[in-house]
């Protein structure tokens, strides 16, 4: 047998170069590099074999969470078919990138961690960085890694990667298993010396199945559908995924069933399909969610029923309403006693077009669908036109940006406010026009994620729209960005603070306590109980931005964010427009969200809330 002699590292990175992904007969490299910021607990192991191996590319980060926001970007633009490895030191460098594996396993995203670990031979522990137990010898910060992870190890051993390698490589490749896997590397073992077998490295293609849903349920799912009166979809990012928007479209026309859209599933369908009545839930349209109290059955492709989408299980009101689940994964497919189709999206809407062939839903429930569509529609242009002042409104700048961003370009963005108006407000014209972070919703997502869909698609124009706190949180790879020559146009919102969480307060009667930002008045952070009589913090985002490398305009009105957005446009580098929004301007919202609010309380407003949420939270269902 052949073999080469190699240290971990280089073993590691040898074979990731030789993984490929095939899928409808088309095969690519699996990996397109590599993430990494370098500590003593990588240096000499994984950053030597980088180094000697230039085909496979190495990109300096900025910070750990952020490289790893950027690699589930990468993978969501590449529909899980493509994927970047993250590389950390020890300790806080590695646990740095926790948050980032829960928001890729969360969002089902492949992305391989690879975080430097303890000495394995341990006589000299407690090293630099190590957190020490005295239950056992056998546990680093690490660890922290399992519960976000979908597949996670420790290489003890040089030939411990033999079967490792293949496991991770399992797991990422697999549609309904797919996430954060974490392998995590003794920084002694990365530098020790095995004779592997050469076929090891031998490239390997991994098949992407589509697999067909059980053929009994499959009829099963045509007899119910045939007997529902109003039907409705609920498109989740596994209709994306899956290529499967075409034939969603397809199906739709041919059996007349509306289509709403959850925070992953947005483009789905084109917007101005008049079977589309956009968004569904918490931050849904009022023409989804009239749609979804009266459904009496629930087609949901790909969607894992969050409770944005289900509206905190009070969206759908039928009493006898039932559910058709389309997944690759059947713990989702399952979920509300559904009639479970596990399945492929594309190969599952396929099937079951062919199965209802010459049915359609009444004319009436159709009409009905393509009125609150046309109602919806309009209410859009009306927020769309706003002209606020003397502080533009979020709204209205979401319309800028819609009508003046190329229509092959995509829209970046994770939390706050702007999620929920972006969900409702944006058109999207093609199944990755809008690329949101809303599984875990994490702050200081949006450049770094911006990043990887500019990796993923540098033909597109990319728009990252981010809210101030976001900002602050996570600014830093405007400097990558500028590094490797992504150009990304980052519209900066700043609102004076949190707004999402001061309109959810004031909706709690709470005032929005601890949601501005701006100096203490009388010792105390005021809340919006005082709208005007407090200072603002003398902090310059813009000159922030600047610092970092980017271009940068400043709007003060929406006439002069036009201008900005314009000249952002032309340039060739990343560039900032920054803009403030009035903070107390909002989207109408038309779902409710399940937020408990405190059952005793000597403020009335507190009290009227409780009142409210006893209310709503007696509509909630088990279906």
């Amino acid at each position: 047998m052949t073999t080469l002699r190699l240290t971990v590292a280089q073993a590691l990175i040898k074979f990731l170069k030789h993984q490929f992904v095939e899928r409808d007969g088309r095969v690519q490299p699996f990996f397109a590099g590599c993430f990494g910021i370098f500590g003593h607990g990588n240096i000499a192991g994984i950053a030597q074999a980088l180094r000697e191996n230039p085909d496979f590319r190495y990109y300096l980060a900025r910070n750990e969470q952020a490289m790893v926001h950027t690699a589930a970007a990468y993978a969501k633009m590449k529909n899980r078919l493509q994927t970047l490895v993250c590389t950390s030191s020890i300790g806080p460098g590695a646990t740095n990138m926790v948050t980032g594996a829960a928001a890729a396993t969360i969002n089902r995203l492949p992305v391989l961690l690879l975080p430097g670990d303890i000495f394995a031979r341990r006589n000299v522990a407690p090293v630099l960085q190590q957190l020490e137990s005295e239950h056992s010898q056998d546990i680093s910060v690490n660890d922290c890694f399992k519960p976000v992870s979908r597949y996670w190890d420790r290489i003890n051993r040089p030939d411990q990667l033999l079967t490792a390698l293949p496991e991770a490589m399992r797991v990422l490749t697999s549609p309904a298993e797919t996430g954060a896997v974490t392998l995590a590397l003794p920084q002694d073992v990365q530098t020790e010396a095995f004779d592997y077998p050469a076929s090891f490295f031998r490239d390997r293609v991994w098949h992407v199945p589509r697999n067909r849903p059980d053929r009994q349920a499959l009829a099963r799912a045509a007899e119910v559908i045939r007997r529902s009166k109003r039907p409705m979809i609920i498109a989740g990012g596994g209709v994306i995924y899956s290529e499967a928007t075409e034939a969603l479209r397809h199906f739709v026309d041919a059996t007349g069933i509306p289509v709403g859209e959850t925070m992953a599933g947005k483009g789905s369908l084109a917007f101005d399909h008049p079977l589309n009545l956009g968004a569904v839930g918490v931050t849904g349209t009022p023409a989804a969610n009239a749609c979804a109290r009266q459904a009496d059955l629930v087609i949901g492709i790909g969607t894992r029923y969050s409770d944005f989408t289900t509206a905190s299980k009070t969206a759908f009101q039928d009493p006898n309403v039932c559910f058709i689940n389309i997944n690759v994964a059947e713990f989702d497919a399952y979920k509300h006693s559904a009639l479970a189709l596990v399945g492929d999206a594309r190969a599952t809407l396929e099937e079951l077009s062919a199965a209802l062939e010459g049915w359609r839903v009444a004319p009436d429930y159709e009409a009905q669908a393509r009125q609150w569509h046309a109602d919806w529609a309009r209410e859009v242009d009306r927020i769309y036109a706003i002209r606020h002042a003397p502080l533009p409104s979020q709204g209205e700048i979401i319309g800028a940006i819609n009508a003046l961003s190329d229509p092959q370009g995509v829209i970046v963005n994770a939390a706050g406010s702007l999620p929920g108006d972006l969900h409702k407000l944006w058109r999207a014209r093609h199944p990755k026009h809008y690329h949101l972070e809303y599984g875990y919703s994490t702050m200081g997502y949006e450049i770094a994620g911006g990043l990887g869909v500019k990796m993923a698609a540098p033909e597109r124009e990319v728009t990252v729209l981010v809210g101030d706190g976001s900002y602050l949180m996570m600014a830093q790879e405007i400097i990558t960005s500028i590094q490797e020559g992504y150009k990304l146009i980052i519209v900066l919102v700043d609102n004076q603070g949190f707004k999402s969480i001061g309109s959810l307060s004031r909706a709690l009667g709470q005032e929005g306590f601890g949601t501005r930002y701006v100096y203490p008045v009388n010792g105390r952070l005021p809340g919006d109980e005082l709208k005007d009589d407090v200072q603002p913090l003398p902090v310059d985002l813009a000159a922030n931005a600047r610092s970092l490398g980017a271009i940068v305009f400043q709007a003060h009105s929406y006439d002069e964010f036009v201008a900005a957005y314009q000249a952002a446009k032309q340039t060739e580098t990343t560039t900032v427009v920054y803009v403030q929004v009035d903070r107390y301007e909002s989207v109408p919202s038309y779902g409710w969200w399940d937020v408990p609010v405190a059952e005793v309380s000597e403020t009335p407003a507190v009290r009227a809330a409780r009142q409210d949420w006893e209310r709503m939270r007696a509509m909630e269902r088990i279906f």
